[in-house]
């Protein structure tokens, strides 16, 4: 909420100087998703201010993924938690999205499911199109493997995992395989994140990255009125804007 006010106080700021120059107003929906000055900004890590992206660690985290579109930023907001950082998760997709290690797949017929992480199952969503594309679950079906995984009903699994082998085997692929890619759902679902709820979130980090990036007096004037009260919060504030080279 702090932040949508943001968003909304840099934008009445915006238009109000666009007005008095006769100029059609910045809408928050007409922002190109794929603008290089935000993705610059972002590759900088210059990220203060900027949506879920101002820890020290996320801040290190980006300066070595260096994000260059969308899909990256909303992997970065699934990948900066314990799970993936402690699983080896996050080094697989940096390694692979720049050409250190070679992207792969559990099965080839995963490819689409998994091309946008690099190979790297990252989201909930994917251990459920895993089990429609591998072993012709129904979204219903998904959705129950997804919890039972989630929630460790072992029970529940051991019913799930023979399913999925019987649903696999139809689709020609072998025993071993798909007990294999089970195990690696059932490891996965222990840090798995709702990618749309990652997406919701990146948009916004996008959009804060982009008024920074275009806006930066409207944007930094915005940030330090909702820091007001917080003394130690405006301070971080003047000092990351004297550094961007504004006026306070």
């Amino acid at each position: 909420l702090k932040t949508l006010t943001i968003v909304d106080w840099t934008l009445d700021l915006v238009n109000q100087h666009r007005q008095s120059l006769g100029e059609s107003p910045l809408r928050v929906e007409d922002i190109p998703i794929d603008d290089p000055a935000a993705f610059k900004l972002l590759r900088a890590a210059e990220t203060t201010g900027v949506f879920q992206l101002e820890s020290r660690g996320m801040k290190d985290l980006i300066r070595r993924l260096l994000p260059d579109g969308i899909n990256d930023v909303i992997a970065l907001v699934a990948l900066f938690r314990p799970g993936p950082l402690q699983s080896g998760a996050v080094d697989d997709y940096i390694d692979r999205k720049h050409g250190k290690a070679a992207v792969t797949y559990p099965h080839p017929s995963l490819q689409p499911v998994l091309d946008s992480t690099y190979g790297v199952v990252l989201y909930q969503e994917q251990v459920m199109q895993i089990a429609q594309v591998l072993a012709n679950f129904s979204l219903g079906s998904a959705d129950i493997l997804r919890r039972a995984m989630g929630k460790k009903k072992m029970d529940v699994m051991a019913q799930q995992r023979i399913i999925f082998a019987d649903g696999a085997a139809k689709n020609g692929v072998s025993e071993r395989v798909a007990s294999e890619i089970f195990d690696l759902m059932e490891m996965f679902a222990e840090y798995g994140f709702n990618k749309s709820h990652s997406a919701a979130y990146a948009l916004l980090t996008y959009h804060t990255a982009f008024l920074k990036a275009h806006c930066p007096a409207e944007f930094m004037a915005s940030v330090l009125s909702n820091d007001r009260d917080t003394a130690e919060k405006v301070a971080k504030g003047v000092r990351n804007s004297l550094r961007m080279g504004l006026t306070i």
